[in-house]
């Protein structure tokens, strides 16, 4: 049995089948994890789901931002842009089957023994892992009894420290901001969101994952941030956005092998 983490897919279904190929994957016996994103800028979102979806038991996804400004369109609280490409989405006949299966999706995926998480932007500064589950996990209860309420108030970039989260739907804000949108922060740990290019071109912001170098955590993976190619410093801590939705690759880590293997965007 293998366990491969994949980066954003964004809707790139052919590139997704490729590199299910390039690592032989085995849905009877391998497990593939999806670091959000899955849908959105890419030129099949409605093909990428349903396969995804059917995988079943052989797939663990968590909820990127692109997958929840989607739910959020569903759901009356924001609209979709052409560049998006999700209007085959919108108008699939299993819609709604669809929904249901998103917001049932978490926003942090943990192995049974606790040695590996994924996420698809990140973990906050001023958590600790139990902290980010706990938040995640309100979250995700309200997107599976009351989902309006989370879409009701979502965007917004404050407050952008969990110690200002006075409320429990500035603690959700907090929580979507931290797990899907996260990359650098203030030096004090306050979340920072219009800077999304590389760290090596920022002297005053630090990212995310350099909070975590000292501070303990399992084995973490996460996509969003495609300026970093694949490349983090810290140690077990894994970037698998190689921006296949902008040309460049997609990518797979197998955990039991720790290695990677890409395919490119085109063929």
């Amino acid at each position: 049995m293998a366990t491969y983490v994949i980066g954003d897919v964004q809707g790139c279904y052919d590139a997704l089948q490729r590199l299910l190929l390039h690592v032989e994957f085995n849905p009877a016996d391998d497990q593939i994890w999806f670091c959000g994103d899955l849908i959105a800028r890419g030129p099949d979102s409605l093909a990428t789901l349903n396969f995804i979806k059917a995988l079943g038991k052989a797939a663990k996804c968590v909820l990127g931002n692109h997958d929840l400004h989607f739910l959020a369109s569903y759901f009356g609280f924001s609209s979709l842009k052409a560049v998006d490409k999700l209007q085959q989405l919108q108008q699939a006949p299993n819609l709604e089957e669809l929904v249901d299966w998103l917001l049932h999706l978490p926003l942090i995926h943990q192995s049974s023994d606790k040695k590996q998480l994924m996420v698809h932007a990140g973990l906050a500064p001023e958590w600790t892992v139990d902290d980010a589950e706990i938040a995640a996990a309100a979250v995700s209860y309200q997107l599976t009894h009351q989902p309006e309420q989370i879409f009701a108030i979502m965007y917004g970039d404050t407050p952008n420290m969990w110690q200002q989260a006075k409320t429990e739907q500035q603690q959700w804000r907090f929580t979507i901001n931290a797990c899907t949108r996260m990359r650098f922060c203030q030096p004090d740990g306050a979340l920072r969101f219009q800077e999304k290019g590389s760290p090596l071109k920022q002297s005053e912001l630090v990212p995310w994952y350099e909070f975590w170098r000292s501070k303990p955590h399992p084995e973490l993976f996460f996509g969003h941030w495609a300026a970093l190619n694949g490349y983090s410093p810290v140690q077990d801590i894994h970037a698998l956005d190689t921006g296949c939705v902008w040309g460049n690759t997609l990518t797979a880590y197998c955990i039991e092998r720790q290695q990677r293997y890409s395919v490119a965007a085109n063929n």
